[in-house]
């Protein structure tokens, strides 16, 4: 027996449910097909149900020609909804990946503009999650990087949601056909050379078309591994308990460690709580960098030992 369609807006509600009480909605909306889908749900149950401020904001980063046109674009189907819109414009710093420098810019402005309490909801999907999944276990990620984007964290003062992670590309495309929306084709995504569209475009058809439910068992794999993280995580917060001392560094907002009661765990043990305690302040070591945390950690008392993390 078939499963019944699914019910867009039901679904939204009941993973938007524990934050009805926000003080504001903000959606992100690049003017695609996923930010125009979920601007128009919540625009229309805003008429039904009794919603938090609703508005969106948009990021224009000018790495194009074409992208000159997209706010406009934006105003417009904002202005039939009834939704205001903030465009912020941004500036994207050059580097070796212009995927992370423009993704940087774009969650750097999302930051500035959530205030206290507010929740930014983005549009990303079950698909986008399978191929997060795909691209970090590629590069060797670890469980916090293969548990994929989580359905919610903090953002600023406030939070960012992920209210479609169990919504699919093709059911938000039956969606906006079925309700003649307009949106955005961002050339970009056509562009084959950046590894993201590379997965989407030739590695996951050919994974779908042999096992058909790949995306589906790919987004559960996440979710395993974001449980998994999850007890990594109280783990870590026992650990560093147990081994957090006063410092005399108040300046540095980072508690002390001493170095007896981490030496008495595992390496793993001492690695996941150090990629804990480190994680709110610097970029975590990489596999390279860990040998560095042993020379300190073993170090004689007359030695001046530095762990260099990048």
């Amino acid at each position: 027996m078939d499963r019944p369609a699914i019910d867009l807006p039901s679904r939204l509600l009941l993973n938007l449910k524990p934050w009805r009480n926000a003080p504001a909605w903000r959606i992100a909306f690049s003017g695609g097909l996923d930010s125009a889908v979920l601007l128009h749900l919540l625009a229309h149950l805003a008429k039904t149900e009794s919603l938090p401020a609703l508005s969106a904001i948009h990021v224009h980063h000018g790495l194009q020609a074409v992208a000159d046109t997209w706010p406009e674009h934006c105003r417009s189907v904002c202005a039939a909804l009834g939704v205001p819109l903030q465009i912020v414009r941004v500036q994207v710093q050059p580097g070796a990946s212009l995927e992370r420098a423009a993704r940087d810019a774009r969650y750097h402005a999302f930051t500035e503009v959530t205030r206290t309490g507010d929740v930014l909801l983005t549009a990303q999907h079950r698909d986008d999650q399978a191929e997060t999944l795909l691209f970090r276990l590629l590069r060797g990620a670890g469980v916090r990087g293969l548990s994929g984007m989580p359905r919610q964290r903090p953002l600023g003062k406030g939070h960012l949601l992920r209210p479609l992670l169990d919504v699919t590309r093709a059911e938000l495309e039956a969606y906006a056909n079925e309700h003649g929306l307009s949106w955005i084709e961002d050339p970009s995504n056509e562009d084959r050379q950046y590894s993201r569209n590379y997965l989407r475009h030739q590695v996951f058809p050919a994974l779908t078309r042999r096992w058909p439910q790949a995306v589906v068992t790919m987004a559960r794999s996440a979710a395993h591994l974001t449980e998994a993280q999850g007890l990594l995580e109280e783990l870590a917060d026992m650990d560093l308990r147990n081994a957090s001392s006063g410092s005399e560094f108040d300046w540095l907002g980072l508690r002390s460690l001493e170095l007896a009661p981490l030496a008495q765990l595992s390496d793993a043990r001492q690695r996941n709580a150090l990629s804990h305690w480190l994680e709110p302040l610097t970029r975590l070591p990489d596999t390279d960098h860990w040998s560095g945390w042993a020379d300190l950690r073993d170090a004689t008392g007359d030695a001046c030992p530095v762990w260099r993390l990048a």
